[in-house]
């Protein structure tokens, strides 16, 4: 049966799904900013282990409940499952207000993780009112909600400082779950008010013919990429709020602006990947994408960082006494051997682009002493320094985030061109493997950071994942151009 497609109607119903899908994700990444809050100020006694644990932990059951919400909105449609979706969120993150140890808070967490499985439902409910040609367009355009993350991030720590009087009472951090299921709450009224339900128009089917496209290879390679450019953005939106604490002693609020200015873009971005895959196809888009990753991930691995070694140092030339010793000046008989003096530090915080490289010598001799020819007077030391500056660090973060930004939609243009009649189960798996890279990677993280001291190091693993994407897109397209000599020329 030809379904007819009114563009009037399906860009309603994008609109509430994109607002619905915004508020979601607003939720779905609050701990980032709640959990990093109420360590900072003694609320609760928790470490980076446990940091990543709660910033993980809501999107896990946002990633496994993905498929199962994709192949339940095949079956009776999004708009029931959405609004349910809602007023279940909305009652779990209330709730969170009581929250008084870590397991209760990430029970709660868990419940409210819920929000993450909008995505699937999203994806499968918007696709069904456009037709092929509008398929990037329309799911680049749902995807802008991602946006909700940056929302948090902006938002959340000014009122958090409003709720809590900055800081001097601390107990009133609970308002903040309370405006978040206000908000839902709200949102889901909106939602059945002014949505209408549809499903796929192909036959029933059953659970079993509507997973067997999850056997195809193809599938879990798309959930690959999409663990890099979502499941990774995601475990960012959250991890750059201590990142900038911690590495550059910004305030709660700078570090929330920070986050904010790497998740807006790459969400609003996404409508801008969808025409781009739409235009180009998704294959030279996630070309583009995993070289730019591999690029950027790569300049970010270095650390702020000061590195002392041996340096140039200076020897007796002939058998004498040590008659004088300061900072500047050694004196052996009447031979006098110039220091190079260290120079005084103004400022902790630097300005150079560049590493740059300070030497200086100390005295191992005193007055008095005797040395032989070619006996050390003064050691060299040479201090390495990399200022690794904050403003240059934010916007290549902003640019990658960009860049996944444009990924999402890639990804995504992928499956209804594949699996044109399985969008949910389909995007639904794809969904659940992209946002386990939410629920891994700040766990990781905080292991990494433990292990290693140092916290670009989650900057590594982006570094590994993205030349892992990018080999395995080069070796399917190889393939392909070994089958089909016309596709060298397309592609």
């Amino acid at each position: 049966m030809e379904v007819q497609y009114s563009l009037g109607k399906a860009h309603r119903i994008l609109f509430f799904n994109t607002l619905a899908f915004t508020a979601c994700f607003a939720v779905w990444t609050l701990n980032g900013v709640l959990a990093t809050f109420l360590i900072d100020n003694g609320v609760f006694k928790w470490g980076p282990i446990e940091l990543g644990w709660l910033m993980g932990i809501p999107i896990l059951t946002g990633a496994v409940f993905r498929l199962p919400m994709g192949i339940l909105t095949d079956k009776v449609g999004g708009k029931w499952v959405f609004f349910f979706l809602l007023i279940f969120c909305a009652i779990s993150v209330y709730l969170l207000s009581y929250a008084n140890n870590f397991w209760s808070f990430a029970l709660l967490s868990l419940c409210f993780g819920m929000a993450g499985s909008s995505f699937a439902i999203g994806i499968a409910y918007t696709s069904v009112w456009y037709p092929k040609e509008w398929q990037g367009r329309a799911l680049g355009i749902f995807g802008m909600g991602n946006a909700g993350a940056a929302l948090t991030t902006l938002l959340s720590p000014t009122l958090l400082n409003k709720f809590t009087h900055n800081g001097t009472n601390l107990s009133n951090w609970t308002m903040l779950p309370k405006v978040y299921s206000v908000m839902m709450l709200a949102i889901a009224i909106l939602f059945v008010l002014f949505t209408e339900n549809r499903r796929p128009s192909t036959p029933s089917r059953t659970i079993s013919q509507m997973l067997k496209p999850l056997s195809s290879v193809r599938v879990w390679r798309f959930g690959f990429y999409y663990f890099l450019v979502f499941g990774c953005f995601v475990a960012f939106s959250q991890w750059l709020m201590p990142y900038f604490i911690n590495v550059y002693s910004t305030s709660l609020v700078v570090a929330g602006i920070f986050a904010s200015l790497f998740s807006l873009p790459s969400g609003v971005i996404r409508a801008l990947g969808g025409w781009m895959s739409d235009k180009w196809g998704a294959r030279k888009v996630m070309k583009a994408v995993f070289e730019w990753s591999i690029i950027i991930s790569f300049l970010l691995i270095f650390p702020k960082t000061i590195i002392t070694t041996p340096g140039k140092g200076i020897m007796a030339t002939k058998n004498g006494k040590v008659t004088f010793v300061n900072d500047s000046l050694i004196k052996v008989n009447e031979k006098a051997y110039t220091l190079v003096k260290k120079r005084d530090k103004r400022s902790d915080i630097g300005y150079n682009i560049l590493p740059t490289k300070t030497m200086w010598q100390e005295s191992v001799v005193k007055a008095g002493d005797e040395v032989t020819k070619k006996q050390l007077l003064a050691k060299g030391i040479s201090e390495i320094k990399f200022d690794a500056i904050m403003w240059i660090y934010g916007v290549l973060v902003i640019i990658i985030g960009i860049v996944w930004g444009i990924g999402k939609a890639g990804v995504y243009k992928y499956i209804p061109d594949y699996f044109p009649n399985d969008v949910g189960a389909v995007g639904g798996l794809v969904g659940v493997i992209g946002a386990l890279g939410g629920f891994i990677c700040p766990i990781v993280f905080g292991y990494l950071l433990e292990w290693t001291g140092i916290w670009t190091s989650c900057w590594v693993l982006m570094l590994i994942i993205s030349i892992i994407c990018y080999w395995w897109l080069q070796k399917v397209v190889a393939a392909m151009m070994d089958k089909s000599p016309e596709f060298r020329e397309q592609f």
